[in-house]
């Protein structure tokens, strides 16, 4: 009798063990395919936020006004399945080396000051400022196992627009005060393109997320003044705008999985 019982309890306790291995095993599964459904996931659908920047320097019309540049930017974009991706970008344009001096008509000759309205040389520089702003396509051409880290190339339409920004330190120019500092600016603006070369890579497990490459820009613009000051006429030829250089942008990507889940 005594070994029957014993016998019994064995069983007991190897059913036991048996049932929570059994247990043990669907968690561990589990939560392997929810990692593998995440990784999935980050090679679908999704909507990114692209933020960064960098440096270019002008060709044609553009490097006679203004010298190097930098500028920063924001994009949305809308990604499907075969690494595709469509959306919005803009760009603010700004930099300190201007060639052009729209202000020659106020100086002293031969020092070269501005007289301000205390009747001693003023504090005025000169800045480049602009923007762009373009709906765009793109291709990712993966190169490694990852299948969204590779070859991305870019085109984008939209509008180019910059100016000479005049800044008077103390507001002690009169001929600078209000509206009379367009006749100097020489804002300009115009249908533009813009293309981009280099490589993209979306990490897997919430790695790093970004892209950097060549860019490239084309505006085809005109004055946006009726006067200019200093030329005493309407600068109306026609421009060819030219910047190229190099970007940098960090993403954070909105993974569509369904109408319940999104990852990031």
């Amino acid at each position: 009798m005594i070994r029957i019982l014993i016998v019994f309890m064995l069983l007991i306790v190897n059913s036991s063990n048996a049932f929570s291995q059994v247990d043990e095993l669907p968690e561990r599964y589990r939560k392997d395919r929810q990692l593998s459904d995440q990784r999935s996931v980050r090679k679908g659908k999704a909507i990114l936020l692209h933020m960064g920047g960098g440096i270019q320097s002008p060709g044609g019309d553009m490097s006679e006004r203004f010298g190097n540049n930098g500028v920063i930017g924001l994009g949305l974009e809308y990604a499907n399945e075969q690494n595709w991706f469509w959306g919005l970008e803009g760009h603010y344009l700004f930099g300190n080396s201007v060639k052009e001096d729209p202000l020659d008509i106020l100086r002293t000759f031969p020092e070269g000051d501005i007289i301000g309205n205390n009747r001693t040389p003023a504090s005025v520089v000169l800045r480049e400022r602009g923007w762009y702003m373009g709906l765009g396509v793109a291709k990712l051409f993966p190169l490694v196992e990852n299948r969204r880290a590779g070859i991305r190339v870019g085109l984008s339409a939209g509008w180019l627009q910059h100016k000479i920004r005049v800044q008077d330190d103390n507001s002690s120019v009169s001929q600078l005060a209000g509206d009379y500092v367009k006749g100097y600016d020489r804002l300009t603006g115009g249908p533009a393109l813009n293309e981009f070369v280099g490589w993209q890579q979306f990490g897997s497990d919430k790695g790093w997320n970004f892209m950097i490459g060549l860019e490239f820009n084309q505006g085809f613009t005109n004055t946006l003044r009726d006067w200019d000051f200093t030329e005493r006429r309407k600068l109306d030829d026609s421009r060819i705008d030219l910047r190229f250089g190099i970007r940098a942008n960090w993403t954070l990507p909105f993974y569509i999985h369904s109408a319940e889940k999104i990852y990031y």
